[in-house]
């Protein structure tokens, strides 16, 4: 049994290529503080790769008249495995859905260890370029388009005379909102009064991420969105 073939310093190449991309995709999540960092990316990548060679060369010693190999089938396999690792660090909390664009980079990172693995290393490093100006200069361009947030309101309930209007404002300062108070009301129907407000919050990021974080405050009993549109 040979050690090595003809095409074994081939595969160690577009191995090595398959890592570097990887670990790469993988520096720019680790440093955004993602969930899957660039330990999981440079695995994913890398596996894919590795995969997709064994598929195309592994077995070409048992090729013959009577036998038929398919790279591909292994190749399906993959895309398919990869759709239940990114499943995994894809969650949902009181509605709000996290973790898609994490889930959508493992994808990429096994479609660019599988490009290496297939023999197109200039199409993986390509991915890769496309995958950080998707990640990088076209993230802040979609933060420049209009969001619909700037007609939402948020109803709060919160508890009276508790200090918790305090602790409302100051969260959504320190996550760069900009607050104005719409109107307010008293409730004295239960054990203690309870404060509904209507609020409004300006600011880019996604006000989904404010309310997740005004439900996680004492004395807040409800986050509740509205759209006022018009039409």
């Amino acid at each position: 049994m040979k050690l090595a073939t003809s095409s074994t310093w081939t595969e160690l190449l577009l191995l090595l290529i398959a890592f570097v991309l990887s670990t790469v995709i993988g520096i720019e999540r680790q440093v955004r503080q993602k969930s899957a960092g660039m330990r999981t990316h440079t695995l994913v990548g890398t596996g894919a790769a590795m995969f997709t060679l064994v598929s195309g060369f592994g077995f070409n010693a048992v090729l013959g008249t009577e036998v038929n190999l398919d790279p591909s089938r292994i190749a399906a396999q993959i895309v398919s495995g990869v759709g239940f690792l990114g499943a995994g660090v894809i969650f949902m909390r009181r509605d709000v859905v996290r973790g898609l664009t994490t889930a959508a980079t493992i994808w990429m990172t096994a479609a660019i260890g599988m490009a290496c693995g297939a023999g197109m290393p200039i199409l993986a490093v390509a991915a890769t370029l496309l995958h950080l100006v998707a990640v990088g200069p076209l993230a802040h361009l979609g933060r420049l388009i209009p969001s619909p947030d700037r007609r939402r309101t948020v109803t709060l309930r919160y508890d009276d005379g508790a200090g918790v209007l305090r602790s409302i404002l100051s969260t959504a300062t320190a996550m760069g909102y900009e607050a104005s108070i719409l109107g307010t009301e008293i409730h004295r129907d239960g054990p203690r009064p309870q404060v509904r407000a209507a609020m409004r919050f300006s600011g880019r990021p996604p006000l989904q991420n404010l309310v997740l974080a005004l439900n996680d405050l004492d004395g807040v009993t409800g986050v509740r969105l509205r759209t006022d549109d018009p039409d």
